[in-house]
């Protein structure tokens, strides 16, 4: 079973000069082959996304813009990881608990992902993630 202690954060190399930054997201970066690409923005800063977990996606989460909070659980432990940085993703692999809270004004949330959408593999209550976690 997967732990919170699976879940890293992934360095994103850039390029800078007088031009500006230039993040650069290549397939040796990302632990997975990436199949799907979306993104959340204009999030109240009151509101939270995520809820649920996967049986089969890996992510990875990234602050493109501003920033926000990342809840993660494994069912025994929980962790707040803050995401302010666009060359820093959070890699989470399948059955972690994920929740995104704490958006500041104009943040940007971009998500890789290993499957493309298939709602029959989420897990949306957390009382089934909990009791699937531990067994």
């Amino acid at each position: 079973m997967k732990t919170i202690g699976d879940s890293k954060i992934i360095e994103i190399p850039k390029v800078h000069d007088e031009r500006g930054s230039l993040a650069v997201i290549e397939k040796q970066v990302v632990p997975f082959a990436i199949k799907r690409v979306y993104y959340l923005y204009d999030v109240p800063s009151d509101s939270y996304r995520g809820g649920h977990a996967h049986k089969e996606q890996e992510s990875v989460i990234i602050a493109l813009s501003g920033s926000f909070e990342v809840i993660i659980d494994d069912g025994k432990s929980r962790k707040r990881i803050m995401l302010n940085k666009p060359t820093q993703g959070l890699y989470l692999p399948t059955n972690i608990w994920r929740e995104i809270d704490n958006f500041s004004s104009g943040a940007v949330c971009l998500v890789l992902a290993s499957t493309t959408y298939n709602e029959d593999e989420y897990i949306r209550e957390y009382e089934t993630f909990i009791n699937q976690s531990l067994g």
